[in-house]
């Protein structure tokens, strides 16, 4: 499907698929049914991980509460939350909720919402989660160190009611570039990553771990939460022999739908939730592939059918969709027209004039400067004071926002504070009814979305390549 990463990396040199299935584990305390707040404290620290099996080298991370991924945490739509996040690291952090449509300064990004969370210091982070999902939650400060050495870990918002499956799974996926001695590969910001696909690894894991089969039952009915929390690679997963329901997309349900050619497109931020009724016989085994970048295919994990009898007959006849959240729905007839264009890159034609104009000769992002622009501006890091916004929207109007990609690259656009019914790609209507707060953008795509401006503050719009952020494809809008 896309041929641009297979030129500077080699099939021998791609990955060791390193997986693993865990249900998520609930992580409310026992107390929380007689609280109105329901509290819990992470702490982000120095720990060690294995990322090539139990008898591999022990790899040095960040991780929060030194587990690879962090804990998930599970919380209750509408009940408010506070959280606790201690930083134990020698460097100034956030978090950033990822999906959550919560109070500006509850966004983690430093200076623009928040003071940086010192060394040995702690913040506390308040909101209440309106809509439920799946969710994620990483760092907004050094993002590119922080969250390529470990930081990082889901956030389910449970439906009011239980959803008719027979087993609720998280699986977040996570790259690595390791060397060989096995420990996190130095190099992060170099320019051919800054203006080309981004750091991608040479390890995958699903939730940190690396057993190499997925146990399942004939006959049940699974919810897969899959979340992609890699610096860049983008995925595309085929489950072989299963016919995989999509219902729902940055954690907002969607109308239940085959994916396209069976294969899932996942890339960095993204969430999408979807139903397996597990039809293989006992005994049988199915690989699960992506096969994203051109000839580098591989098999991320294999889905192996224990040999009890099937659990049922047929599948479950309960409907798969979910209930709907409380988005409010855009006026298109009022709405304000606003655009935003991708510019830049290896091959992306320069344009960035806020850093001084056209690249000329030189490649892009050397020296940690731009390799990337928002309509002819570059903004480069994570975020700070006084960053001026692109535009600016009154307090409950209608945006349409068209985003236009003149690169050669893929660009998963990442809104803060909001999620974005996606209207057209290309001048086609989009074919199911989705939102979303990370919307990939191929080379060339024009794509078409609407929002309600309900939620004052500076907000956020950026590539979650972190690479392509850190290196200026991020921009600030105002709502008043």
């Amino acid at each position: 499907m896309n041929s641009d990463f297979s030129h500077f990396i080699s099939r021998r040199g791609l990955l060791v698929a390193t997986t693993g299935l865990a249900v998520a584990a609930s992580m409310r305390p026992a107390s929380s049914l007689a609280t109105a707040v329901d509290e819990r404290r992470i702490r982000a620290a120095p720990s060690q991980a294995r990322f090539t099996g139990p008898d591999g080298p022990h790899t040095a991370v960040w991780a929060y509460d030194g587990i690879i991924p962090g804990p998930t945490l599970r919380l209750r739509q509408g009940q408010p939350v506070r959280i606790i996040v201690e930083n134990e690291l020698n460097q100034d952090t956030t978090v950033h909720w990822h999906g959550i449509r919560l109070p500006n300064a509850m966004d983690g990004v430093p200076g623009l919402t928040q003071k940086p969370i010192g060394p040995g210091t702690s913040f506390v982070y308040e909101f209440t989660p309106p809509d439920a999902g799946t969710f994620w939650y990483h760092p907004h400060a050094n993002s590119l160190v922080q969250l390529g050495r470990g930081l990082a870990g889901a956030l389910i918002v449970e439906e009011a009611e239980p959803v008719a499956v027979d087993r609720d799974l998280m699986w977040l996926l996570q790259d690595w570039r390791l060397s060989g001695d096995g420990q996190i590969a130095a190099g992060f910001g170099s320019p051919m990553d800054a203006a080309m696909s981004g750091r991608v690894g040479n390890v995958v894991t699903i939730n940190g771990t690396v057993p190499a089969d997925q146990s399942v039952k004939a006959g049940e009915r699974v919810r897969l939460r899959l979340a992609n929390g890699s610096l860049a690679r983008i995925m595309a997963l085929r489950f072989e022999g299963h016919r995989p329901v999509v219902v729902a997309i940055d954690g907002q349900p969607c109308d239940p739908h085959e994916p396209e050619g069976g294969r899932l497109l996942l890339a960095p931020a993204m969430r999408i939730d979807i139903v397996l009724d597990m039809q293989g016989g006992p005994g049988k085994r199915y690989a699960v592939i992506d096969d994203y970048y051109d000839g580098l295919a591989y098999t991320l994990t294999t889905l192996a059918y224990d040999n009890a009898p099937p659990l049922r007959a047929h599948p479950l006849d309960t409907p798969v969709g979910l209930p709907r959240n409380p988005l409010p729905e855009p006026d298109l007839s009022g709405a304000e027209r606003q655009q935003i264009v991708l510019q830049g890159g290896m091959m992306g034609g320069g344009k960035l004039a806020g850093v001084g104009g056209m690249m000329g000769m030189a490649m892009p992002g050397m020296n940690g400067g731009a390799a990337w622009a928002i309509n002819g501006m570059s903004m480069t890091g994570d975020g700070h004071a006084g960053m001026m916004p692109r535009f600016t929207l009154k307090r409950g109007s209608t945006c349409h926002l068209t985003m236009r990609n003149e690169t050669a690259w893929w660009h998963p656009m990442h809104i803060h504070g909001f999620s974005m019914l996606v209207l057209s790609r290309n001048g086609s209507p989009v074919p199911y009814r989705q939102w979303q707060d990370a919307v990939l953008l191929a080379p060339k795509d024009t794509i078409e979305c609407a929002f309600v401006a309900d939620n004052p503050g500076d907000w956020m719009l950026h590539c979650h390549i972190v690479d392509h952020q850190m290196a200026g494809l991020m921009t600030v809008f105002r709502v008043t």
